[in-house]
């Protein structure tokens, strides 16, 4: 008796370029909520501090766990968070608890980089306040065959494309090249 294997469904991986867009687009929207809190003295705001992790965890744990595995940078840029296990994707939505440590690690570098922005002309060493994000998500980039950021390492998950979504980077790409075409007449 032999035990046959069940080949796993393909899922498509996400370039860098557009999971770096869809987590642009989720860290503008909950920073320029954040930013309303803020006050013009240098240093760091705590009640704009408490409106940014409370908006993070509404627009990354929340929204996802509820939609699909999108927040609304993923949705505009058709991806979707699912579970790896063993080193297979998994059709599934990662749990509120794996959600929720995956998120904390990417909050925390967001936050710097919003303490940064709030910062950085009366301080241009906020600038290094990026370097922890970066690392975190650099590590995707030596990781050419999952493209696993370390929060994803952490939190057993992973990003890849879906069907669903906006489209955003899609869009983009027809406008510029239609700008472009225009422009040479």
């Amino acid at each position: 008796m032999t035990i046959d294997r069940v080949p796993q469904k393909h899922y498509p991986k996400v370039d860098i370029g557009r999971r770096a867009m869809a987590l642009a687009t989720d860290f503008l929207g909950v920073w320029l909520l954040s930013s309303t809190f803020g006050s013009d003295q240098i240093g760091i705001q705590f009640v704009q501090i408490l409106v940014f992790v409370i908006g993070w965890l509404l627009t990354r744990v929340l929204i996802v766990y509820n939609n699909q595995g999108q927040s609304l940078g993923r949705w505009a840029f058709d991806m979707k968070l699912l579970e790896v296990e063993d080193g297979q994707v998994v059709g599934r939505i990662p749990d509120l608890q794996s959600l929720l440590k995956r998120e904390a690690i990417i909050c925390f570098g967001a936050l710097l980089i919003s303490i940064a922005l709030g910062n950085i002309i009366k301080n241009p060493t906020a600038i290094l306040l990026v370097i922890p994000l970066a690392i975190d998500c650099g590590a995707a980039l030596s990781d050419t065959q999952m493209r696993q950021a370390l929060h994803d390492r952490y939190a057993g998950t992973m990003i890849v494309s879906s069907r669903r979504g906006y489209s955003l980077d899609i869009k983009i790409k027809r406008l510029v090249e239609k700008t472009r075409r225009n422009m040479r007449k």
